[in-house]
This record gives structure tokens, C-alpha cells and sequence, in this order.
């Protein structure tokens, strides 16, 4: 297997004052024991997330009509998950959204909503426990229906088979977009992120809209990181811009090996939820 190096991530300079591994090991997608696991995932990925199956996937889940349950049984659902994608840590997605959620807490104790934001911004990844493969819920997320940009996690060598990227229609710098159409107007691959933003807009959660668009946004790296697609933003998405990268920075570097007390954490965290996402949600 041929590994195509991307370079250095310019995500790396956002670098929030923790105390964790060296920065320079993370999102490591060129080494490293994970690698193998990492690279099928993404080459699934890359091969089956086209306009057409992004559309199919909308028309799915968007509904809400899958299940019912409290947002904390999803969170602790996690346990059962671990992200295939991720080249940083092996270990359940629960104690991830944890790590998180404390990170933020002890940088921005002002802000329960952030904190909250943390614990469930991968909680759309539910969706690979009811039997949708990861390379559907995980993952870097990139827009489809407009050029594959070079910043996109393994872009030489996993877009060979799909279809889109020989699309005329599609592969051009805007493709089916308008130069500032926003973010909003754009279709991205499918995956937990868009999962979980349209089911907390379904339940009416009244998480504010920087958390909304950290939970929707996070995992565009080609964007939030490298700076590409800017030509498709308008001034609502370079406002809130920032709010993602100050997430981004709990979201990666939190992840450690030493895990966190969860049975002590979670009365704070579901006072929380009550405030802002509260009861039986629908999925």
C-alpha cells in the first residue's frame, strides 16, 4: 500500500495550552500502527461519498425517525465505538467526548454551552451502531458537487474510483455553486457531523449558533485547517470561522491515554443537557 504524503497540517498551529504528547503526533496519516485501518476507511470513503449517495443519506436520516433516547444514553452509546478513522487513539469515542468536554470546560468556564458542545459533537456517530459502515459516519468531511481540493486526507490516491471526480459537472473549482453561496448551501459528505446538526435542529435544542456550527462544521478540515473552499463562504461562515478552529483545538489535542473519571463527571454534564437538549430526543 502506497501512502501519499499531504504534507504538514496547518491545523497544528492551533494548539491550546494543554498538557499532552508531542503536537507533531498528531493526525499522523502517513505512519504509525493505525495506519492500515486509517487509509481503508478513508479509500472507502473517498470511493463511495458522491453527490448522489450524499442526496440518498439526507433523505434517510434527516427524519429523525430511527430511535428515541436521552442524549446522555447516546453519548454513553459510544462506548461501544471506536473510530476507525482516527490515527490518534484506539480507544472507545465516550471517553474522547469526555476529554473533550473537560478540555474546554477548564479553558472557557463561562461557557456550559461550549462545554456541552464538547461532550456530544460526536454523537451523530450512533449511526455506525445501527449498521451504517464507518466510511458513512466518520472521518474528515468534504463538500461534494464541486472540486476534490488537494487538502483532502489521502486526495491523490482514494478518489481513483469515484465517480464524481470525473464529472464535468462536478469537478470544476465551484461545480454546482455559486462563489459565496455559504456554507449552508453546500452539500458535504455524509457523517456524523450533518447527522447530529439535523437532529439537534429537529428536537429545537437551543444550543447557540457557534455551537451549533462547531457541532456541524468540525470535522471540514480542508477548510477550517487549510484554508481551502474559501471561495465558496459568505461572511456568516468566516464569522464563525474562528468558533471552529477554537473547537478544533479541544477536539484534537485533548486525546490522550489518560482517560477520564466519567461516573464522577457525569451529574455536571446532564445538568447540561437538561438546560439545553433536554428529555427523550428523536434520531
Amino acid at each position: 500500500m502506497s501512502i501519499t504524503s499531504i504534507g504538514p497540517d496547518p491545523s497544528l498551529v492551533y494548539r491550546p495550552n494543554l498538557e499532552q504528547k508531542d503536537k507533531s503526533h498528531y493526525r499522523n496519516f502517513e505512519s504509525g500502527c493505525l495506519i492500515g485501518r486509517v487509509y481503508n476507511t478513508y479509500k472507502l470513503m473517498h470511493t463511495h461519498q458522491t453527490m448522489d449517495f450524499v442526496k440518498k443519506k439526507h433523505s434517510e436520516w434527516s427524519g429523525c425517525g430511527h430511535a428515541q433516547m436521552k442524549m446522555m444514553e447516546a453519548v454513553l452509546s459510544l462506548d461501544k465505538l471506536v473510530d476507525e478513522s482516527d490515527p490518534d487513539v484506539d480507544f472507545p469515542n465516550s471517553y474522547h467526548a469526555f476529554q473533550t468536554a473537560e478540555g474546554i470546560r477548564k479553558e472557557h468556564p463561562d461557557k456550559d454551552w461550549f462545554h456541552l458542545v464538547g461532550l456530544i459533537h460526536d454523537v451523530g456517530k450512533t449511526v455506525a451502531l445501527w449498521g451504517e459502515p464507518q466510511w458513512a459516519v466518520v472521518g474528515d468531511t468534504f463538500p461534494v458537487g464541486c472540486k476534490f481540493q488537494n487538502s483532502i486526507v489521502f486526495r491523490d490516491s482514494t478518489f481513483v474510483d469515484n465517480p464524481d471526480d470525473k464529472n464535468p459537472t462536478y469537478n470544476s473549482e465551484c461545480g454546482i455553486y455559486q462563489p459565496g453561496c455559504g456554507l449552508s448551501a453546500v452539500l458535504m459528505s455524509w457523517g456524523h457531523d450533518e447527522y447530529l446538526y439535523r437532529v439537534m435542529k429537529f428536537n429545537k435544542c437551543s444550543i447557540p449558533e457557534e455551537g451549533m456550527y462547531m457541532i456541524r462544521f468540525h470535522s471540514f478540515y480542508p477548510w477550517h485547517a487549510h484554508g481551502d473552499y474559501m471561495h465558496l463562504c459568505d461572511d456568516n461562515d468566516l464569522r464563525l470561522l474562528p468558533w471552529v478552529r477554537e473547537f478544533n483545538k479541544f477536539d484534537l489535542y485533548t486525546k490522550t491515554s489518560e482517560l477520564p473519571d466519567v461516573e464522577k463527571l457525569k451529574p455536571y454534564y446532564q445538568s447540561l443537557i437538561d438546560k439545553y437538549c433536554p428529555g427523550i430526543m428523536k434520531w
